[in-house]
């Protein structure tokens, strides 16, 4: 992704640092060009006339932009073609524009030392423009926003080739000052590709409060600019910052927009629509991973709390058990102090009776347990102690004794 981005300012150059497009009769084919420049001999040049040498600078520097994309090493013959020229002849403009482009060639081929010094080269001659220097086609000099043009693309330019060598802190030197001059003349739209190459700066770097802060101002530029694909750009870029900070649901809705965008204009930056689409691809399998687990989590949530309602159970019966064990020991121990007292049969308590009403009746002791909200333990704790209490060896028995005693 860097490399993408680090090459898209060097692109933003307004039509104000171009000299008048040469055009021949085939309308800017190469080959054409090229049997145009063909005769231009070493000596031919040296006799030409200033008028033949602003047209052939021209048709050089169409060659050196044509040939850009399709053959590198003829673009830049053809640069430093029109460079040699534009030198000898003192033309500030034509030679800061050929050596700019010589130095994105070193640039492309990662050869930063070299790309440096052209581009440093070449600011040079924008001081002399800015200095007042004038040309055969300026006699007057440069005006400021011209000067500032050519300023603004090596700004970018510079930036860009410390943001490759990773000197982040220079490159953001570089970047403000061009960003400076875009704000001074209203240049909403390169401020806009500024502001998002910086967004994407920083997001390389991890900084991501600094990546969406950059691209808040690309997105304000790009909306005062009234540049919709350039909205959606920024949009992909929140997507991927919010994307690589794990907030998938964040990111979602604006990748998911950009998409849409990019699908209605599949000739704008196949690569950005690609890019995109891998961020989607991301989001959503993130988000797959994420839905699982928490199913998984859901699904063990539900089994704690389960486990946690049997448990609670569980212990309020013991709880209840140990209080009834103890009611039980207390009766005994005060039933076996009355005996000791006297001879008669000792009493019944309240529970006593209430158990001994539902044996009578030929409950169980698990439905005398469930009536009367006791355990089963404790019912069958009361019977095996109302047995020995009254000296009788089973339920019949017990119920008869205290039937005909009067105590049931």
């Amino acid at each position: 992704m860097k490399r993408i981005v680090a090459t898209v300012l060097l692109a933003v150059v307004t039509t104000a640092q171009s000299f008048a497009i040469y055009t021949d009769h085939r309308g800017h084919n190469v080959d054409s060009l090229e049997k145009v420049v063909a005769p231009w001999t070493a000596d031919a040049i040296e006799k030409a006339s200033t008028e033949d040498l602003l047209m052939l600078v021209r048709a050089y520097r169409n060659l050196m932009l044509g040939y850009n994309a399709i053959s590198p090493l003829k673009s830049e013959f053809y640069a430093r073609k029109a460079l040699a020229i534009s030198i000898r002849e003192d033309w500030p403009a034509a030679s800061s524009d050929a050596l700019r482009y010589i130095g994105q060639h070193f640039y492309t081929r990662e050869q930063y030392d070299s790309a440096m010094v052209y581009y440093r080269r070449s600011l040079e001659w924008v001081d002399k423009m800015a200095a007042g220097a004038t040309s055969t086609t300026n006699p007057e000099g440069y005006d400021e926003t011209y000067v500032d043009d050519y300023y603004s693309a090596l700004y970018g330019a510079i930036g860009n080739l410390y943001n490759m060598m990773d000197s982040i802190p220079r490159a953001m030197e570089w970047y403000e000052k061009a960003g400076a001059i875009f704000d001074k003349h209203g240049w909403n739209e390169s401020n806009s590709v500024l502001w998002y190459n910086i967004g994407e700066t920083w997001g390389e770097q991890q900084e991501f409060k600094k990546a969406l802060q950059a691209y808040d101002k690309s997105l304000k530029y790009a909306q005062a600019a009234g540049d919709t694909l350039f909205i959606m750009d920024v949009y992909k870029g929140y997507g991927g910052i919010y994307l690589m900070q794990g907030k998938t649901w964040k990111a979602l809705p604006y990748l998911k927009e950009a998409a849409a965008y990019y699908e209605a204009h599949p000739d704008y930056a196949p690569s950005f629509r690609v890019e995109n689409l891998e961020f989607m691809n991301q989001v959503l399998a993130a988000q797959k991973k994420e839905i699982a687990w928490m199913a998984t989590a859901a699904v063990l949530l539900v089994l704690l709390a389960i486990g946690i309602y049997f448990i609670a159970r569980r212990l309020r019966l013991a709880r209840r058990e140990q209080a009834e064990t103890a009611l039980v020991m207390d009766e005994t121990l005060s039933e076996l102090r009355e005996t000791s007292r006297n001879t008669k049969l000792p009493p019944l308590s309240e529970r006593e009776k209430e158990i001994l009403d539902l044996l009578a009746k030929g409950y169980t002791t698990a439905q005398t347990a469930d009536a009367i909200f006791l355990s089963t333990e404790t019912v069958r704790w009361y019977r095996k102690k109302l047995l020995a209490k009254y000296g009788v060896a089973n339920t019949p028995e017990l119920v008869s004794l205290l039937k005909d005693s009067g105590l049931l």
